[in-house]
């Protein structure tokens, strides 16, 4: 997002419920944000993308289906940007927990850092299942100048 030849090719590939499924989709995340010289936010983009991957394998996938992840970059009026969607068969909405999570339990912090990583989430309908989406919008500077994120930007809770 921040040069100015921002690709507009759609990337999509379909995943199987296993393990590997997670780290393979943060590869090939990695891959299309390389190719769209993509650097800005890349690591928060990147961790949206295990996370709900990881969501539609322990709670959107039903035995013997898979998920398709979709990487569309964007540019219009209201910028450029990268969105990432999710598709799954289950059922089920998701949603952040509204109780405070305090045991160290493993799970029920995924939706709660993609909904503090990214601009904009949501879920959208499809037959079977539901779009797990997410949106990451290029920031400009003060002086308008589009640049590489340093650490200092990401705003990971603690």
């Amino acid at each position: 997002m921040n040069t100015e030849s921002h690709h507009s090719a759609a990337r999509e590939r379909f995943y199987r419920r296993e393990r590997q499924s997670v780290p393979a989709a943060r590869a090939f995340t990695r891959a299309a944000l390389a190719d769209w010289q993509v650097r800005e936010r890349s690591y928060d983009i990147v961790l949206c993308v295990s996370e709900l991957a990881t969501n539609a394998l322990v709670h959107g996938v039903p035995p013997g289906r898979g998920f398709l992840l979709r990487l569309l970059p964007y540019a219009g009026g209201d910028g450029r940007g990268v969105r990432v969607e999710v598709h799954d068969s289950g059922d089920g909405v998701p949603a952040i927990p509204q109780a405070e999570v305090r045991e160290p339990a493993e799970g029920g912090r995924g939706l709660l850092l993609v909904s503090e990583l990214a601009d904009k989430w949501g879920v959208g309908e499809r037959n079977p299942g539901k779009i797990v989406w997410c949106e990451f919008a290029e920031r400009r500077r003060e002086n308008g100048v589009r640049g590489a994120c340093d650490l200092g930007e990401h705003r990971y809770g603690g």
